[in-house]
């Protein structure tokens, strides 16, 4: 149909009259009673301006480290001395009646870890060989060896992570976050997603998706090699004068749609639009990291003008100090299933950790020295674990790996009013089910919005007649994680 005969009949139709009535309109009502719930009538104009949580929050920001394709937690945090004792053995009966294996089938043989563990830290956080710069973090992880998800497939498995629901077109976690929240600073966005190693995601950009929650709120993918962000830089022809003018026509031309439709997303455009203009200079400026001193790059071992995990950890740092409230690091390459020597969990694992844990270890150090670590949550973990048994389709190779399994993984937690140098949860003496203290990925949601403030049954958003929250209908405070 023709958009103008379209927008015509829109005027004419009931729903648009009933939305239209001025200061008497179901939208105008609506938007009154939001307004004066949250208690800040400025979201209105600017959707991303700081608000009040619905109490003292123990995290201001977060900053999520997921390592996607799932780390094998048997050879890095869950030391499972039984199943080493029994490695190669036929996998029991019992474990394997009636269940479903990404990638096995038949009987597997049980596979202990050729790692070597030990104790770190006050607390005694069992650990590998594979993560020595971890070791020296100990203290601040609030490690979780419990962890229970309801998909062994990556791109389902990490949309349940993050958005509460295994299918696209759900809010993600950082798109709650700043809906909740708003940010800090005007300059920057709200919600940034990083990615290293090549590659997003399996879940896709619905990982940092807004949903169906005004698109203000999705995550803006940023870069540490070349344009920042793409599209926000002027096009050959345009300078800043004409590219404010261009502005302005549009911030006319969208007051009369808002003016005549009252559409949310005519608002969210505009706020979009001027947060753009604003990013042209405020990015590139945040995301030089050469600007660091030589030793703060060092520590990371960053390489400023190159992509890498490395470089995006810096980044967060940065973001999160300019006041950026969400800061999502995604790395590719964590799918340890032993097809070749790369996803193997001696030689492959020891170079991927090789290039990921010094950064983490000195992304953590640095915001304690800095004063933020203490309210700056950070995350770090996959979206599900790896089976005890050698993955079925490597069974005679030399390479060891293991399968995607959804019943028990590890993460751990640091700063923002967890406890340090903590363990919560464990699994059996081989390594198959949660022994003690389950943590499904729902209550897992629940405990990191109740960090920043938020009853997550409360901090909704109403679409097509229902109430829609991160945890779905499920989920529990872990509050024995809490400092």
């Amino acid at each position: 149909m023709n958009p103008i005969t379209h927008d015509t009949l829109q005027l004419k139709t009931r729903r648009q009259f009933l939305g239209n009535a001025g200061q008497f309109s179901l939208g105008a009502i609506a938007m009154h009673a939001m307004q004066q719930k949250a208690g800040a009538s400025a979201a209105s104009d600017n959707p991303l301006a700081p608000k009040k949580s619905q109490y003292a929050p123990k995290a201001k920001r977060v900053i999520y480290l997921h390592m996607s394709g799932a780390p094998p937690h048997l050879d890095l945090f869950d030391y499972k001395p039984e199943l080493v004792k029994r490695s190669g053995q036929d996998c029991p009966d019992s474990i394997l009646k009636g269940r479903r294996f990404a990638f096995t089938t038949g009987v597997p043989k049980l596979m202990g870890t050729p790692r070597t563990f030990a104790r770190y830290g006050k607390g005694g956080i069992t650990m590998s060989d594979a993560c020595p710069n971890f070791h020296t973090i100990a203290d601040e992880m609030c490690m979780i060896r419990s962890m229970n998800t309801d998909q062994f497939n990556h791109a389902p498995a990490e949309l349940l992570l993050f958005t509460g629901h295994a299918r696209q077109g759900r809010p993600s976690m950082g798109s709650w976050a700043t809906y909740g929240l708003g940010t800090e600073n005007q300059d920057l966005p709200g919600f940034v997603a990083l990615i290293s190693s090549g590659t997003q995601p399996s879940g896709g950009q619905g990982c940092w998706g807004s949903g169906f929650i005004p698109s203000v709120y999705q995550g803006v993918q940023c870069r540490s090699k070349g344009d920042p962000v793409l599209f926000v830089s002027d096009p050959a022809g345009m300078n800043r004068a004409m590219r404010r003018k261009t502005l302005d026509a549009l911030q006319d031309l969208n007051q009369q749609q808002v003016a005549e439709f009252g559409h949310p997303e005519t608002v969210t455009r505009m706020a979009q639009y001027e947060l753009a203009f604003r990013m042209q200079t405020s990015v590139p400026e945040v995301m030089d990291i050469s600007k660091e001193p030589q030793h703060v790059i060092e520590a990371y071992g960053a390489k400023p003008g190159e992509a890498s995990f490395a470089n995006n950890c810096l980044l967060a740092r940065r973001l999160i100090e300019k006041g950026v409230r969400f800061v999502n690091l995604f790395d590719w390459g964590w799918d340890f299933h032993g097809t070749s020597e790369g996803s193997g969990i001696t030689t492959g694992l020891t170079t991927k950790m090789a290039a990921t844990d010094k950064p983490v270890a000195a992304l953590i150090k640095d915001l304690k020295q800095r004063g933020l670590l203490d309210d700056t949550l950070v995350i770090w973990g996959g979206e599900f674990g790896r089976t005890p048994f050698r993955e079925g389709r490597t069974a005679a190779s030399k390479v060891l790996g293991r399968d995607h399994y959804p019943d028990c993984f590890s993460l751990f937690m640091a700063g923002g009013g967890v406890k340090g140098g903590f363990e919560y949860g464990s699994t059996d003496e081989l390594g198959f089910s949660v022994a003690e203290n389950k943590v499904h990925v729902h209550d897992f949601q629940a405990t990191v919005m109740h960090l920043l403030g938020f009853d997550h049954e409360r901090l909704t958003y109403r679409f097509q007649g229902r109430d829609y929250r991160l945890t779905d209908i499920h989920g529990h405070v872990v509050k024995d994680l809490l400092a």
